[in-house]
């Protein structure tokens, strides 16, 4: 899978967890066993490919073949990562949650304008 297929994939997964996030209410109880793993189903492909994305971003940035500063990606994928945590458990401000979900989606829409005019 290339990378402008990875990020497309996630920025899906962006959108599904921003919708999660708007039409659920926080659990009744965060250390439900059955509400962990379900989360950790439901999360791990999607943290797999976070993984992968993170290091083929990386590897096109030092290839020089996209103008995005390495520090960008490293922080997407940590926002990334909050935002999935964030769409489960309901337990950050809707204000705070946009605003890494913005950010997510500011960083992906610049690597695919960048693979669709470099490469």
């Amino acid at each position: 899978m290339d990378i402008k297929q990875q990020t497309n994939i996630l920025k899906e997964h962006l959108d599904h967890l921003k919708q999660k996030f708007e039409q659920n209410d926080p659990p009744e109880n965060r250390k439900d066993r059955a509400l962990f793993q379900k989360v950790k189903e439901e999360t791990t492909p999607i943290y797999q490919l976070l993984e992968e994305w993170e290091k083929e971003s990386l590897q096109l940035i030092r290839e020089r073949k996209v103008n995005v500063h390495p520090h960008q990606i490293v922080s997407t994928k940590e926002n990334m990562e909050l935002l999935l945590m964030h769409s489960y458990y309901i337990d950050v401000r809707r204000k705070r949650y946009m605003e890494l979900n913005h950010s997510v989606q500011y960083i992906f829409d610049q690597l695919l304008r960048e693979l669709n005019t470099k490469v």
